[in-house]
C-alpha cells in the first residue's frame, strides 16, 4: 500500500510538472525578439531637427563638407558598374569622375556618410522597436502596385537628383545651410513637384 502511495504521488508530481511545462510561455526566438519589440514614440520633431541641425553644423566644422545621400548611392553603383563594365564606364564622361583608372568610386567621404547613415537609421529603428518586414500603404492599393510605385518613383527621383547634382540633403540641407540660391531652387522645386503630382497619385494611398 505504501508503495503504491508513493508510486501514485510521484506519478501526479510527473503530470504536475508537464502540465506547467506545456502552459509556460515560450520564449521567441533571437530574430522575433529583435524585430518584433513594442514600438516607442518618435522623438519630438522641433528636437529631431534641431539635432539634425547640430549634426550638419560638425559635419562642416569637423570634415569641410556637409550632408548627402544620393551622391554615395551614385558611387555604390558606379563601384559595381566598374567591376562589371570597366569598358562602359571608361566611355562615359560622367563616370570617369568617379571611376575608370586608378580613381575608385569609394574613395569619397561621402561613401561613409552614406553607410553611417544605413547603419545608424537600422539600429536605431532596432532601438526603438520600428525595424519589421511590412509594406506601408493604404487600403486600395496592392503590396505589389505600392512597391512598383515606389521603385518608379525612387528612379525618377534618383535621376532628377544626379540631374540637380543633390538631394533633399545634399541640396537643400547642406546647399541650404550655406544660402546658396541654386540650392533654395533645387528645394522649391522638389516639394512643389511633390504636392503637385501628390494630388493625382492620392488614389492609390487613400
Amino acid at each position: 500500500t505504501l508503495q503504491k502511495a508513493t508510486a501514485g504521488k510521484v506519478t501526479e508530481i510527473e503530470e504536475n510538472k508537464m502540465t506547467a511545462s506545456a502552459s509556460a510561455p515560450t520564449k521567441p526566438g533571437f530574430w522575433k525578439s529583435l524585430f518584433n519589440r513594442p514600438r516607442k514614440a518618435y522623438v519630438d520633431p522641433y528636437v529631431g531637427g534641431l539635432l539634425l541641425g547640430l549634426v550638419l553644423f560638425l559635419a562642416f566644422f569637423i570634415t569641410g563638407e556637409g550632408l548627402g545621400a544620393s551622391g554615395g548611392l551614385s558611387r555604390y553603383a558606379v563601384f559595381f558598374e566598374d567591376l562589371l563594365a570597366p569598358a562602359h564606364v571608361d566611355q562615359v564622361p560622367y563616370l570617369l569622375k568617379m571611376a575608370g583608372g586608378a580613381l575608385n568610386p569609394l574613395d569619397d567621404w561621402i561613401i561613409f556618410v552614406t553607410a553611417g547613415t544605413m547603419i545608424g537609421g537600422f539600429v536605431s529603428g532596432l532601438i526603438h522597436g520600428r525595424t519589421r518586414w511590412e509594406t506601408t500603404k493604404g487600403p486600395n492599393i496592392t503590396n505589389r502596385k505600392r512597391w512598383l510605385m515606389a521603385l518608379i518613383g525612387g528612379i525618377i527621383f534618383g535621376y532628377g537628383a544626379r540631374m540637380a547634382r543633390g538631394c533633399t540633403s545634399g541640396q537643400a540641407l547642406s546647399g541650404g545651410a550655406t544660402l546658396s540660391a541654386g540650392s533654395w531652387t533645387v528645394m522649391f522645386a522638389i516639394f512643389a513637384g511633390a504636392y503637385a503630382l501628390a494630388y493625382f497619385m492620392r488614389k492609390l494611398w487613400n
